[in-house]
C-alpha cells in the first residue's frame, strides 16, 4: 500500500490527465504537501493512519496562525477534500477524514472597480511609439475590452484572435473555451501591435511577449498594470483582475443583461456574476444620497 505522500504523486498525475491547469496543479501540490510535512516532517512518508481529522484541523489552525486569509484556508481545504476522496477511491484510506471538516467562512468582498472615465484617460495616455508602450496598450485594452482573467490574457495565441470579425477565443477555467467580442479601441491597438512587433508570428505563438520573444509571465503583466494604471486606483493598488471587474461593472452600469455578462466572463454559475449587482446597487445608493433632497 503506498504512503499518503506517494499517493499525492498519483493524484497529481490523474489531475494532469484531466487537463487541469498547471497553476491548479501547483496549488494542489503545495496545499497537500503542507499537511504531509506537518504530520510527518519535511519529505518523510505519512501513513494512512496519520492522515486524520486532527491533522487536518492542525493544518487549518496553522494557516490561520500564519496569517493566511480565509479564502486561502478554504482553497486548501477544498484541495484536502479532493485528495482525500481520491485516496479513499484508490484504497489508500479506509475513510475520509476531510469530509466532516467545516468550511471556513469567507468574507464577501465587493470587487474593486476602476472609475470608467479615469480608466479611459489612463489607457489613452499610453501613446508612445516604443515597442513596450504599444504592447502594454494592446495588453490592457483587450484585458478590459473582453474581461479576461490573467491566465487567459497571458495564454492568448495569435490563432485565438480574429481581428476581422472582432472576436477572441479564450481558454478559461477548467479548459472551457468561449468566444468573446473585442471592442474597437482594443482592435486598433492590437492591429498596431501585431503589425509592428509580431506580423510573422505563427498561429500557436503567444500574442504578448517580452523583449526575447517569450510569452509574458503573469508577474510581468501585474507589473505592467501597476505601472500603467496605478494612479487610477488612487494609491489603493491595482491588479489585472481589477480590469475584469471593471469590465463587468461598467457593462452592468450601462444596462447589460446579467446572463450576457455571465457568458462573457465565462462564469459557470450565475451566482458568481451576481456580486456585480451589489457593486451597482452601492453606486445607486451613493448617487441617491448625494442627489435626492430628502435622502
Amino acid at each position: 500500500m503506498p504512503s499518503v505522500r506517494e499517493a499525492l504523486e498519483q493524484f497529481l498525475i490523474e489531475l494532469e490527465a484531466r487537463r487541469v491547469s498547471p497553476h491548479t496543479l501547483l496549488a494542489y501540490r503545495r496545499d497537500v504537501t503542507r499537511v504531509l510535512d506537518l504530520g510527518a516532517g519535511r519529505g518523510r512518508p505519512l501513513s494512512a493512519e496519520q492522515w486524520t481529522r486532527d491533522l487536518l484541523e492542525r493544518a487549518l489552525r496553522d494557516l490561520h496562525r500564519t496569517g493566511h486569509a480565509a479564502s486561502s484556508a478554504a482553497r486548501a481545504l477544498a484541495a484536502w477534500r479532493t485528495f482525500s476522496r481520491f485516496c479513499l477511491r484508490r484504497g489508500v484510506l479506509a475513510r475520509d477524514p476531510a469530509r466532516a471538516l467545516p468550511t471556513p467562512k469567507r468574507p464577501r468582498r465587493l470587487p474593486r472597480t476602476l472609475p470608467e472615465r479615469d480608466l479611459a484617460q489612463a489607457l489613452d495616455r499610453i501613446a508612445s511609439s516604443d515597442a513596450a508602450s504599444i504592447r502594454d496598450r494592446a495588453l490592457l485594452e483587450i484585458a478590459y475590452s473582453s474581461g479576461l482573467r490573467l491566465s487567459e490574457l497571458v495564454g492568448l495565441d495569435h490563432g485565438d484572435l480574429d481581428l476581422q470579425a472582432g472576436l477572441v477565443r479564450v481558454r478559461g477555467k477548467g479548459r472551457r473555451e468561449r468566444i468573446v467580442p473585442v471592442g474597437r479601441a482594443a482592435l486598433e491597438t492590437l492591429r498596431r501591435y501585431r503589425e509592428g512587433v509580431s506580423a510573422r508570428a505563427e498561429r500557436d505563438a503567444p500574442v504578448f511577449v517580452n523583449a526575447l520573444g517569450r510569452r509574458l509571465s503573469g508577474r510581468t503583466v501585474q507589473r505592467v498594470v501597476r505601472r500603467r494604471l496605478g494612479q487610477v486606483a488612487g494609491g489603493l493598488g491595482v491588479t489585472p483582475h481589477a480590469l475584469r471587474h471593471s469590465f463587468a461593472s461598467h457593462l452592468l452600469d450601462r444596462g447589460a443583461d446579467l446572463r450576457a455578462i455571465q457568458e462573457l466572463l465565462g462564469h459557470r454559475s450565475l451566482s458568481s456574476t451576481q456580486i456585480y449587482t451589489h457593486v451597482s446597487r452601492s453606486r445607486l445608493r451613493r448617487a441617491y444620497e448625494q442627489a435626492h433632497p430628502r435622502a
